[in-house]
């Protein structure tokens, strides 16, 4: 079963572009969006596993010199995508 988390951003000032830069390298991460309101950036990360979605979130996201603060959304059952 994968695993999906959403993680909400905030990054230093002006700093946006290259935390988006920097999370393209992060395997695990299939999307990256920069966003205008309270938060800068979100990332959706899959993993096969919860503890590898953890790994991504504060090994590789949150060390990011550039990261501030995150949250962390986890999703759970069946999703729905629209084609």
């Amino acid at each position: 079963m994968t695993m999906r988390a959403y993680v909400l951003i905030n990054t230093e000032l002006g700093q946006e572009a290259q935390v988006v830069s920097e999370l393209r390298e992060v395997e695990g991460i299939k999307d990256i969006s920069s966003l205008y309101g309270i938060y800068d950036v979100i990332a959706q990360v899959e993993a096969d596993s919860m503890e590898k979605v953890k790994e991504i979130v504060f090994n590789k996201i949150r060390r990011l010199d550039s990261v501030k603060t995150t949250i962390t959304l986890i999703t759970f059952g069946e999703g729905f995508t629209r084609e």
